[in-house]
């Protein structure tokens, strides 16, 4: 029987513990490896090809949103499921935009993150009961797309993953190294950034990404 291989990312060990150890009471999952923040993730999933990264939203350097974008160009065949404890809407519409398969909370019974990995393997999409309500009633309220949104959606995968990143604090030379690319790639991007959203400074780019749920206070 092929086992399900599973990354754990999270950037607190103790967590990361637990689920190892919950997970290895199935004979069908296997944990393949772990990862304390995005980078690490992406640079295991692409060495080691899981079925299926569990990812935390939160964590330092590259978030699990960047990271998820990121192992879905060099992973596809890879799923994402988010493990976190945040039921935010917009994490949730961001997430799933970006690629993932599903979204659980951690206050999740263990049996439920196994049935969700699961799920996520047979190529079914797995939304925490809590969740799918919120989405729907999202999808519900919804009628026309708010003018940020449709200004936000303009940027490119990668443009998203700088202004996080710009957001955050990081330097140009951080955000490159941490994307691995040039300085003058990350510079162009920054500079497509805020044309596209017409902002004309760090500041307005750091309050654009408060109100879209990219970053907290």
């Amino acid at each position: 029987m092929d086992r399900i291989r599973v990354i754990i990312a999270d950037d607190h060990t103790i967590l990361r513990e637990g689920v190892r150890k919950l997970l290895e009471l199935h004979d069908d999952i296997e944990v393949v490896g772990e990862a304390a923040d995005g980078k690490e993730a992406v640079e295991k999933s692409t060495q080691l090809t899981p079925d299926i990264v569990l990812m935390d939203i939160a964590m330092p350097g590259l978030g699990g949103l960047e990271a998820t974008l990121e192992i879905r160009k060099l992973s596809p065949k890879t799923r994402i499921l988010v493990l976190t404890q945040y039921d935010d809407p917009e994490y949730i519409y961001r997430f799933l935009k970006s690629g993932a398969a599903g979204y659980v909370l951690k206050k999740a019974a263990g049996t439920e993150l196994v049935s969700a990995i699961r799920a996520v393997h047979r190529g079914e999409a797995f939304l925490y009961p809590s969740i799918a309500g919120k989405v729907i009633e999202g999808y519900l309220r919804t009628e026309n797309p708010r003018e940020e949104e449709v200004v936000y959606e303009k940027l490119t995968d990668r443009e998203k993953q700088v202004l996080k990143l710009v957001a955050e604090g990081h330097s140009n030379k951080e955000i490159a190294e941490l994307l691995t690319l040039s300085i003058k790639t990350v510079m162009g991007h920054r500079a497509n950034i805020m044309e596209k959203l017409s902002v004309h400074n760090r500041t307005e780019l750091v309050k654009f990404a408060i109100r879209k749920g990219l970053i907290q206070l």
